[in-house]
């Protein structure tokens, strides 16, 4: 997207009370945003926003230069993405309040698809630090991308083990990207934008706030294929990441700590909830078929023999799929469908998981240091 539109975009994330529904309602009224921020109160009210977001446009609107704040943005390294854009993670937006814009300084990778939540205390303990190190560690060698909150505690040790043992670690923040909070992170900060991405909602110079927290974690367990918490008191912050990824259908997983312990009294609560007890990486990747999902990468590569066959391949994941599902997607009878994806299971690119349904998959093969069944 141009400046021109796109600093539009980044006027109405100032603005209180505007996020994914409001801003489509703006957006199916005006069709561009220029149109909207130019508007008067009558047509904004058109556009079914009730009058206290109207009141609150009005308000900012006059305070605000844009082509400074975009000037401002440039300066400090920070991008901004929407959610028309290819960039903007696919992911993130299966859930349900989505920002409709975020800020990014560093890179965000296609591989980056493939990415878990760490969250936990942010008193950890000495176990909390040792077992999070390590499941990170593995995790990192797996060419798992690292997400958590650049937090005190178990975010900051997630994110330091993820770049030490030379993975990706994306950070999202309460506030925006020109600010660093905790403070004392601002080096980590410097090396996650070096090593991955710093990601934020909120547009720069705005401050951290409490609620701005529980906002945030949204976001953590909506990039993420799931959430693991490592450990968490029973009032830890961790547990609203926990809850919300239920919400949005992650998967949760927890590790276990001793029942005299109150900085695991929040891990071992989930794990009676029906978390999945995590002891190691590998307990992590056979539960979410992450060796499947990271074979995709090797995918992306292949040059596949005929047209029928790529265009398959860009219909299959680690999820399962039924045949009729692929037909339907590609066009394609269901004679040709399944008579290429049998060939392509003896090649071992694809895997019938029964019940005519389909996962990408290679029968035996050594991926990033796992080997598949």
């Amino acid at each position: 997207m141009k400046n021109e539109e796109l600093k539009y975009w980044v006027g109405f994330s100032f603005i209180p009370g505007i996020g994914r529904v409001r801003l489509g309602q703006i957006e199916n009224h005006f069709g561009k945003l220029e149109d909207a921020w130019q508007a008067p109160s009558g047509e904004l009210k058109k556009a079914r926003l009730d009058d206290s977001v109207v009141q609150a446009i009005n308000t900012w609107r006059p305070r605000l230069s844009l082509d400074e704040e975009m000037d401002k943005m440039k300066r400090h390294g920070v991008r901004a993405l929407i959610w028309h854009d290819e960039e903007y993670p696919s992911r993130l937006k299966e859930i349900y309040d989505y920002p409709p814009i975020l800020y990014v300084k560093g890179k965000l990778l296609p591989e980056d698809e493939w990415c878990l939540a760490v969250v936990g205390t942010r008193h950890a303990t000495v176990y909390g630090r040792q077992v999070t190190e390590e499941i990170v560690t593995d995790l990192a060698h797996n060419k798992i991308t690292i997400v958590s909150g650049l937090a005190r505690g178990i975010d900051t040790i997630a994110h330091q083990s993820a770049l030490e043992a030379g993975g990706r670690t994306i950070a999202v923040s309460a506030c925006g990207l020109d600010i660093i909070y905790p403070s004392e992170n601002a080096n980590l900060a410097k090396r996650i934008v070096e090593n991955g991405a710093l990601i934020s909602e909120y547009p720069l110079g705005i401050k951290p706030k409490p609620e701005y927290f529980p906002r945030r974690n949204r976001i953590l367990s909506g990039l993420s294929l799931a959430v693991l918490v490592t450990e968490a008191g029973e009032s830890s912050g961790a547990l609203i990441t926990a809850n919300l990824a239920l919400e949005q259908n992650r998967d949760v997983l927890a590790t276990p700590g001793s029942i005299l312990s109150p900085a695991s009294k929040g891990t071992n609560h989930l794990i009676q909830e029906g978390a999945k007890l995590i002891q190691n990486c590998q307990d992590i990747l056979e539960e979410l078929n992450i060796r499947a999902v990271a074979q995709q990468m090797e995918f992306k590569e292949i040059i596949p023999e005929s047209d029928t066959e790529s265009l398959l391949i860009s219909k299959l994941s680690a999820e399962p799929v039924h045949i009729d599902e692929i037909c339907a997607d590609s066009g394609l009878p269901v004679s040709t469908v399944s008579s290429t994806l049998a060939m392509m299971e003896l090649k071992g690119l694809v895997k019938s998981v029964g019940s005519m349904k389909y996962v990408l998959a290679r029968e035996t093969r050594e991926v990033y240091g796992v080997k598949v069944e």
